[in-house]
């Protein structure tokens, strides 16, 4: 595929351990199988976008160099979460011998948590079974739905939100890869929309660049479909004023005229105020309110009348102080 075709997130994620940002400490330790030259299976936790599956194949390339391809799958449990692609794909890689010399494979299945209990007890029997041929990587966003005797088998790495300066220093190495021009401000909405999402950020940055090298803080927030943070104070500042009428025609102009979506700007609004300097007991009661209403929307609810109804139990929150 032609360099100038790719998305970013592909064409320029890290080929070795050492390129990957924000994850030092578990890039040293991984970096030291390499150098023993043996591996434990392996179980990566941590949100989207941080860098597990990277490392994974990172691993394997410095693993097994340019036949690094014939060694190593990478499967995705959320595709077939029964116990059939255990039985099927994972074990028929699981049992064959190595190629090219190599003392073992590298089994990558990612999405691991979406395995059904019935599957992750299939996948131990397999683990244990075919350890000398075949060494698994797991990656998951939640550990807890692993069940303990895989946790047990595995050296357990948690993979943390990536930083402001990690996001920061990667987006201006591509920006300038790219012969990019960014304002403090793209750079700092850039940051606030990833959220440590490495893959957000990219997306983001490559969505931005379509029109102009010349990247505002606006054009990120539009092309995005993100409200800007003064934005969503001025829906805060409106609600807590106790101005039912205008708080809700700013909300239908970040939802209707802006494109963005409810559970957005409910997780907007979520991080504006734990940083507004505010009674907390409004703080709690705020949040409280937020949780209620994504988990009413994730249950089908009416978005438009569940994102009215928190604006006015905003509203009324003001009115009690």
């Amino acid at each position: 595929m032609d360099e100038n075709t790719m998305i970013w997130i592909e064409k320029y994620r890290p080929v070795r351990l050492a390129d990957i940002v924000g994850q030092d400490q578990i890039v040293e330790r991984l970096s030291s199988y390499v150098r023993t030259g043996n591996l434990p299976h392996l179980l990566f936790t941590g949100s989207a976008g941080v860098g597990k599956t990277t490392a994974a194949v990172a691993l394997a390339r410095e693993f097994f160099g340019e036949s690094w391809h014939m060694n190593f799958r990478e499967l995705n449990a959320s595709d077939e979460r029964g116990i059939d692609v255990v039985r099927n794909q994972i074990k028929q890689f699981a049992r064959t011998s190595p190629l090219g010399g190599a003392q073992f494979k590298i089994l990558f299945l990612d999405e691991a948590d979406a395995l059904t209990p019935d599957a992750q007890a299939a996948l131990r029997r397999t683990m244990e079974s075919y350890a000398s041929t075949c060494r698994f990587i797991l990656s998951c966003n939640y550990s807890s739905r692993i069940i303990d005797p895989i946790q047990s088998r595995c050296a357990i790495y948690r993979f943390r939100s990536l930083s402001p300066e990690a996001i920061t220093k990667e987006i201006l190495r591509i920006a300038d890869r790219e012969n990019l021009r960014l304002t403090e401000e793209a750079i700092n909405a850039i940051v606030d929309i990833a959220q440590g999402d490495m893959r957000k950020a990219i997306n983001a940055l490559q969505g931005a660049a379509i029109l102009s090298p010349e990247i505002t803080g606006d054009r990120v927030y539009a092309i995005t479909a993100t409200a800007r943070p003064a934005e969503i104070e001025e829906l805060l500042s409106t609600s807590l004023s106790g101005d039912f009428d205008g708080a809700v025609a700013v909300m239908h102009r970040l939802l209707d005229d802006r494109g963005i979506a409810p559970n957005e700007l409910i997780n907007q609004c979520y991080r504006a105020i734990i940083k507004r300097d505010m009674d907390p007991e409004v703080r709690v009661a705020l949040i409280d309110q937020l949780g209620t209403t994504d988990f009413r929307l994730s249950e089908g609810a009416s978005s438009d009348i569940q994102m009215e109804a928190m604006v006015a139990r905003f509203v009324l929150l003001s009115r009690k102080k």
